[in-house]
């Protein structure tokens, strides 16, 4: 088969739902309204905001789409790429657009509260608040894993860190032409493009050498500073920009796999089995939502969804757009991910471990871990065939290519790490609600923006200089994905409850993903965590509690659902 196939026949599927799956949604279940929107309502000019629905599109796309849908998808491949490509379709399309639609139009008929604050109102107050300290702990931790990835990347690569600081230069820039100057929304579109092309050249010929702790500092009073400022001075026009950066990426890449017209090299599936996590036998279900993620579904997105996006959506209508469309892409993102490795991934392995791989569907499943590091990693592989196939079917240079491509996971990891800074300040201050009345002063100090923004980034920094972050860090899959699994029952209960409409649509789902997620972490916790513990015992021990809890939480949640 043809790699083309694969991006013709996504590019279908993703139009028709959208075109009949979402409007479904939006019809029958949201149905929106004209009200004005909490963005408009409650309007501060900090973090509520309305904003257009490109820069809003941008925004969001750029604050859901980490690195997971890259990593994942590489990932999967072990267990070939048919399967890979249909849980990321299936997923995507019938859980996670699902999902990320509903936090977010949930949250805006909550005056843009989080998703854990709806779950206190539509399931139990005890649900709701147990759910926020779970969720300051993940978003700590994703503070502490992106702000090492990143610096890693910008010590690796130092022509990406003075591309994207001139790239934030451009973003203030641009802020101030679309709310101070009010020019032309395209005008100003077409400034920030011109100024994003000039950052990433003159980052080439301007490398910034750093040590990673430098860096470390710097992300320190940088992710402050973005989580406390108004979001349309830094955080809007950053991610429109962003979204522009990964855009093009998307159609360079889908031009150069759609045109390329190359044979698929690897395997369409190899075993149930493949050896992933922990070089254990790791079964496909109920294993691969704790592989593929983003791509496919993911907490985070609901936190996005409920925590920044919700304040700045100008109109009710406009969700559906952001909300399902952004998850969509995403999709498309890991699907492109899955075709460039499947055609071009070998082409950029060391022979002998190429030869090896053709061998036979067991023997690629065996070694394609060793493969996947030989290349540098999941990012590593993807980014060398990714700068292959554009280079070969579209001439361009190299060198740029690589830069881009770089700097395409490095806008993915920034604009993750500095939202979810954010996202940490909402979260404290919502946790930090009964204080209100018992200790207004307290309330006050902790809550100050400034002083709430500065909390996770100290603690999560920290970790992040420290490496003690990895330790924890394999649960994070599975946290991740129990996250999706309680905000989807969540917006269930939201949709029988409050919208009094049928919620099949995604209390299925919600409980497949439920299920899913559930046996997951058992069998993680059976599997996996023994086999830490012959490498490391104190690892093997932190994250099996970890999982005790979350698991607990999990019972606790479904228990408190169908209780009331």
């Amino acid at each position: 088969m043809i790699v083309s196939l694969i991006i013709i026949g996504s590019i279908i599927i993703y139009l028709f739902c959208y075109r009949f799956y979402g409007l479904y949604l939006q019809k029958k279940i949201v149905q929106p309204s004209e009200n004005p929107t909490p963005a408009v309502r409650l309007r501060d000019d900090v973090d509520f905001v309305p904003a257009n629905k490109y820069v809003l599109f941008g925004h969001h796309f750029a604050s859901i789409a980490g690195a997971a849908p890259i990593v994942g998808p590489v990932i999967a491949l072990a267990w070939g790429w048919l399967p890979a490509l249909l849980w990321v379709w299936l997923g995507n399309i019938f859980i996670g657009a699902v999902h990320d639609y509903l936090s977010l139009m949930s949250s805006v008929r909550y005056d843009g509260h989080s998703i854990q604050w709806i779950a206190s109102k539509v399931i139990k107050k005890r649900t709701g608040y147990l759910f926020a300290w779970f969720i300051l702990f993940v978003l700590i931790l994703v503070v502490a894993a992106f702000g090492a990835v990143l610096g890693k990347i910008f010590v690796a690569k130092p022509q990406v860190p003075p591309s994207y600081f001139l790239q934030i230069v451009a973003a203030l820039i641009l802020g101030l032409l679309l709310y101070r100057l009010r020019i032309s929304f395209l005008l100003a579109t077409l400034i920030g493009i011109i100024m994003l092309i000039g950052a990433i050249v003159l980052g080439m010929y301007f490398p910034i050498n750093a040590s990673y702790k430098t860096w470390m500092f710097i992300f320190f009073f940088y992710i402050i500073l973005a989580a406390s400022l108004p979001v349309h001075v830094l955080l809007q026009p950053r991610d429109y920009l962003n979204a522009w950066l990964l855009v093009a990426g998307l159609i360079l890449g889908s031009f150069a796999i759609l045109f390329s017209f190359k044979k698929i090299t690897l395997f369409a599936f190899t075993s149930f089995n493949a050896p992933l996590i922990a070089h254990k036998p790791t079964p496909f279900w109920p294993v691969v939502p704790l592989i593929i993620a983003c791509g496919s579904l993911s907490g985070f997105h609901a936190l996005v969804a409920s925590g920044t996006t919700s304040k700045q959506l100008s109109k009710e209508i406009e969700g559906l757009f952001i909300g399902y469309g952004s998850m969509l892409t995403e999709g498309f993102l890991s699907t492109l991910v899955i075709a460039v490795v499947s055609a071009y991934g070998l082409n950029v392995l060391a022979p002998d471990l190429a030869t090896t791989l053709k061998t036979d569907a067991l023997t690629f499943a065996q070694h394609y871990s060793k493969a996947i590091n030989s290349a540098g990693g999941p990012v590593g592989l993807f980014s060398k065939a990714y700068g292959l196939a554009v280079h070969t079917i579209l001439g361009l240079p190299k060198e740029f290519v690589t830069i881009l491509a770089a700097m395409w996971v490095a806008s993915f990891a920034m604009t993750t790490l500095d939202t979810t800074n954010r996202l940490a300040r909402y979260t404290l201050t919502e946790i930090c609600e009964p204080l209100k009345d018992i200790l207004p002063s307290v309330f006050k100090f902790i809550t100050n923006r400034w002083i709430a923004s500065l909390i996770p980034a100290i603690i999560g920094i920290g970790l992040a200089l420290t490496g003690a972050w990895s330790i924890i860090w394999p649960a994070f899959g599975g946290a991740n994905q129990m996250l999706a699994s309680i905000a989807l029952v969540t917006v269930s209960a939201w949709v029988i409850r409050v919208q009094k409409r049928p919620g099949l649509i995604c209390l299925i789902p919600a409980l497949f993903l439920w299920l899913t997620v559930t046996l997951a972490m058992f069998w993680y916790l059976f599997v996996a965590v023994p086999a830490f513990m012959i490498k490391n015992t104190l690892q093997a021990y932190v994250i099996g509690i970890i999982v005790v809890i979350m698991l607990s939480l999990n019972f606790l949640l479904i228990y408190d659902f169908f209780k009331k």
